[in-house]
């Protein structure tokens, strides 16, 4: 028994619209006082207690019989209440969940049975070497080196396998295997006309058939024992699920299952939250975990692309930045098949689909964990990035990432080849701690408007001020997102890294007429394994209607966060020469280490063909690449260094045109990032001294970032704008579409909208908003009037072609202009010489003084009021 798992689960999730459900007579119940209670509760409510779900401590799965067993709506009676009961932390009923078998949807009765036999087995072996078939997963190569999956045990999670299948039979294990559907320890399938559940024991056969016992076909891992739990053979709810991945977790290594919600281009689910928590229970326990779904935990492993003998793609394949490796199928253009064990102890030749992929790689996982035991998880999702190859695949959009692997939508990062992972894995030792490290962006409402691309950025430090969450080098991206939108069907999203690699999310739907956007929900890419994780990373929407729809109700980007998750160290660097590219593995493991010819070790980066001294310098030959000329002088080297990049056909560093320094290519357009004083200009990834217009440079990041969209010149931060583009003004530091007289720009709604009534131009609608005033009103502090409110006058003001209220003087309740113009006083002041003075201070300094200024006339001067205000006053009067 190993000391981990390798769950290869392929629950590919597409995306969920919120039809009617199905709920069932199953709960799931929380109840932390443990079993005793549990029953207690169970009968209280009139429940009956099926048990602790799987692996999940305090969770319960209680059916009620006398509850409709499937339903449109949630029912009540007196077992609602168990909902209210304190003693119980949660409880929900269960819903019936799609789950469909990855096969090419054909007609039911086109199936075909006939003898098996090894020349039919073209993914591991061709015959004829002058066809088209090719059998590069190299499987034969990794039976030469003794590896055939023993001590391995894989289970399949499906619709239950045929245990005394004979091509089976022999290597069926009793412990890996559970009934969920019938409460049992029998998974055989439940046998009937049209032969529907036959699934789970056409993907058994793929890993593990029996060898050279004349039936059928022979597995991948021919000698690992497998088992089978049935569980698709019934609704499929969150409790079946959580159940089926709990079924000795530290027994079972490998889990494979080739199922998942309907691939109909318009669905999105995932799994719900008790198999999330059986997914991580699984981790924990044993250490290792693998799950692919579109609700993206990162405890995954990518295996969701079949090919054709021909390497074409096969149909009903979806394009997504989260495929790992690809996997052959076999067939003509509509039905990929290959032959496999099948129901009622015979074969067939028209096993097809996506399914076919997990089983195989599951074979392959079980060869690599013979030859290592104790690699994990993330060992396993390392080495199938390291080992797996691009080979004769066809693809348009294969690309080369800035770690320097290869990598495609369609294929992920290539086929699988299996003699590469076990040597691989042989002389392997474990990864560095996976980290992970989370920002969201502000909460401002972006608008994704149709027929142009929205950018959002979030410029990640990589958690560097916390050393237990620092993420340098990556392994999954997780976007988690919160869209509004009308259709979510028209929406694409795309993910570009610092480093500049662009991974596609989510490819347009024709069939996904959902409003419901994407609350929260999370999209995963690899396409940056390997990369580091410091910089600006940048989310493209972009929204092309295909059909026709109300242009004022638009979509809005409310809220993303970015989950990088990868180590702080180099995942190789502590391995030396340990670690090799899967383009060397033709190097025998029997072999002894390379000598030179006084027989001592040559150096460890040396190849096969030995030294003529014990430097990197005196390789005849090298592991990984080959660094100077022959000229200046040769050196081996693990990687390349700055300024070159790594020419895998010929494991030479070659020098990266002048400027860059990384690269990934010769050329002036294939840098990566730049030398001191230059920029990086992704667009046409090359390195310029000046950003061009519409883009800004970043210091710190020494890269030409791109401009709002309506900017024409911005500084520093895409959103500073210094110049609009025609049709656009500055409002600030943003450029707002141009809104004629009596209206402005509303932000939150992205249209002009009317000023208040008494504003011919204002920055909102309100009455205090105006910038200048409709004909007929006068302008009052910040707001637009007919006529001036008391304590104002009607007049002019420098620099205004508008009328405007003046404030009056101090105290006045009316006045006739600026200065001493008073005609009223506010209560408690009295009118003296046509300015308002304060009743109770109204007496005189002296009366020698004030008669003078009274007799001078000097009682119109504020300053002699002040000091003579009775005087002035009996004047005045």
């Amino acid at each position: 028994m190993f000391l981990s798992a390798v769950w290869t689960l392929i629950l590919t999730a597409p995306i969920h619209s919120s039809l009617s459900r199905v709920y069932t007579n199953h709960w799931a119940v929380r109840i932390p006082e443990g079993p005793v209670e549990a029953e207690k509760l169970a009968s209280k409510y009139g429940f009956t207690n099926l048990g602790q779900i799987g692996g999940l401590e305090h969770h319960y799965h209680f059916h009620h019989s006398r509850v409709v067993r499937r339903s449109t709506f949630a029912t009540r009676g007196a077992h609602s209440f168990i909902h209210m009961d304190p003693k119980v932390d949660w409880a929900q009923q269960q819903v019936v969940k799609t789950r469909v078998k990855r096969h090419a949807r054909s007609d039911p009765s086109y199936i075909h049975f006939n003898d098996p036999k090894w020349s039919n087995m073209w993914y591991i072996h061709c015959s004829d070497k002058n066809s088209r078939c090719r059998s590069e997963m190299n499987i034969l190569a990794a039976w030469q080196r003794g590896y055939t999956g023993r001590n391995v045990v894989v289970t399949i999670l499906d619709d239950g396998i045929e245990r005394n299948h004979p091509d089976l039979a022999q290597n069926y294990d009793q412990l890996a295997s559970y009934d969920v559907n019938g409460n049992d320890y029998d998974p055989t399938p439940r046998y009937d006309s049209s032969n529907e559940n036959k699934h789970g024991t056409r993907c058994a056969g793929e890993v593990a058939a029996v060898a050279n016992n004349s039936h059928c076909i022979v597995g991948i891992a021919y000698n690992a024992r497998i088992g089978g739990v049935r569980m698709l053979d019934g609704d499929v709810t969150d409790v079946v699920e959580a159940k089926s991945l709990g079924i000795r977790p530290d027994y079972i290594d490998i889990y494979s299952a080739s199922w998942g919600p309907d691939d109909d281009g318009k669905t999105v689910d995932g799994p719900g939250p008790l198999a999330k928590q059986a997914f991580e229970l699984g981790i924990k326990k044993v250490v290792i975990s693998n799950l692919h779904t579109n609700g993206n935990l990162a405890l995954t492993l990518w295996v969701t692309r079949c090919f054709t003998e021909n390497q074409n793609a096969e149909i009903f394949t979806e394009h997504f930045a989260e495929n790992r490796s690809s996997r052959h199928s076999h067939g003509s253009a509509f039905f990929q098949t290959i032959v496999t064990t099948d129901l009622r102890q015979r074969c067939t030749d028209g096993h097809t689909g996506t399914s076919v992929s997990a089983p195989m790689v599951a074979g392959v996982i079980a060869l690599a964990l013979e030859a290592n035991p104790l690699i994990t998880w993330r060992d396993v999702q390392h080495l199938l990035v390291k080992t797996s190859r691009q080979a004769h695949l066809k693809a348009s959009d294969w690309k080369t990432n800035a770690a320097g692997h290869k990598v495609s939508h369609l294929y992920g990062f290539g086929l699988v080849d299996a003699e590469a992972m076990v040597v691989e894995a042989k002389k392997w030792r474990n990864v560095p701690p996976q980290h992970t490290c989370s920002k969201t962006s502000d909460r401002r409402t972006r608008y994704i408007r149709a027929d142009q691309k929205l950018n959002a950025s979030i410029s990640s430090s990589c958690c560097s001020d916390q050393p237990d969450q620092q993420v340098v080098f990556l392994e999954h991206v997780v976007v988690r997102i919160l869209i509004v939108h009308p259709r979510r069907g028209d929406l694409e999203i795309s993910l570009v890294s610092p480093s500049g690699t662009r991974s596609q999310l989510l490819a347009q739907r024709l069939f996904d007429n959902s409003n419901e956007g994407f609350r929260n929900w999370e999209f995963m890419t690899v396409h940056c394994w390997g990369e580091r994780a410091e910089g600006m990373w940048t989310l493209e929407i972009s929204d092309s209607p295909s059909q026709l729809r109300n242009p004022e109700v638009l979509g809005k980007l409310k809220e993303w966060t970015l989950i990088l998750h990868g180590t702080a160290e180099h995942p190789y660097q502590s391995q030396g020469s340990q670690h090799s590219r899967s383009r060397m593995l033709e190097i025998p493991t029997a072999g002894r280490e390379p000598e030179n010819h006084t027989g001592c070790p040559c150096h460890p980066e040396c190849g096969d063909q030995g030294c003529d001294g014990a430097d990197a310098d005196h390789c005849l030959n090298c592991i990984h690449f080959s660094l100077g000329s022959l000229k200046t002088g040769r050196t081996c080297v693990s990687h390349c260094p700055l300024g070159y990049f790594e020419d895998g056909e010929a494991r030479r560093c070659r020098r990266c045109h002048r400027g860059c320094e990384k690269c990934v290519a010769r050329g002036p357009n294939e840098c990566r990032s730049c030398r001191r004083g230059l920029y990086f200009y992704s667009k046409e990834s090359t390195c310029v001294e000046t950003c061009p217009a519409g883009c800004f440079h970043d210091d710190g990041q020494r890269r030409c970032l791109k401009c709002h969209e309506n900017c024409l010149k911005c500084l520093r931060d895409a959103d500073r704008c210094t110049a609009c583009k025609d049709g656009f003004s500055l409002a600030g530091m943003t450029c707002v579409p141009e809104c004629a007289n009596g209206t402005f720009f509303n932000l939150e709604e992205m249209k002009c909208s009317p000023c208040h009534i008494s504003c011919s131009t204002c920055t909102g609608p309100g009455l205090e908003e105006c910038i200048q005033c409709a004909p007929d009103y006068l302008q009052q502090e910040w707001r637009c009037v007919r006529t001036c409110t008391p304590g104002y006058y009607r007049g002019e003001a420098a620099g205004f072609t508008q009328r405007m209220c003046r404030k009056c003087e101090e105290h006045c309740l009316s006045c006739q202009g600026p200065g001493t113009s008073c005609t009223q006083c506010k209560e408690g002041y009295s009118l003296i010489s046509r300015t308002c003075i304060m009743n109770a201070t109204c007496n005189n300094a002296d009366e020698v003084f004030c008669e003078m200024v009274k007799s001078n006339r000097l009682c119109e001067k504020k300053l002699f009021r002040q000091f003579c205000c009775r005087t002035c006053l009996m004047t005045a009067g």
